[in-house]
């Protein structure tokens, strides 16, 4: 998908941005919750995996979760 395209379609968009930057991984339930019902959640995770984002909440993954999967992708290569 294109990576405007997708950007614009996240259910994320308009929401104040600190929501999806939360301090702890337990602060970023809300964050999670408003990934859980994008449509573009896929296309936003693996643009946060390819772009080795390190903070934030991208694709109902926090970076946390993104080493976790970015680790396992690599044991199954």
């Amino acid at each position: 998908m294109d990576e405007a395209k997708w950007f614009d379609l996240g259910a994320c968009r308009g929401l104040e941005a600190a929501i999806f930057y939360p301090d702890d991984e337990e602060s970023a339930v809300s964050a999670k919750a408003v990934c859980e019902s994008c449509h573009v959640k896929v296309s936003c995770l693996e643009h946060a995996l390819a772009n080795r984002e390190k903070a934030g909440v991208w694709g109902g993954a926090t970076e946390r979760d993104r080493r976790r999967i970015v680790r396992q992708r690599r044991k199954s290569a």
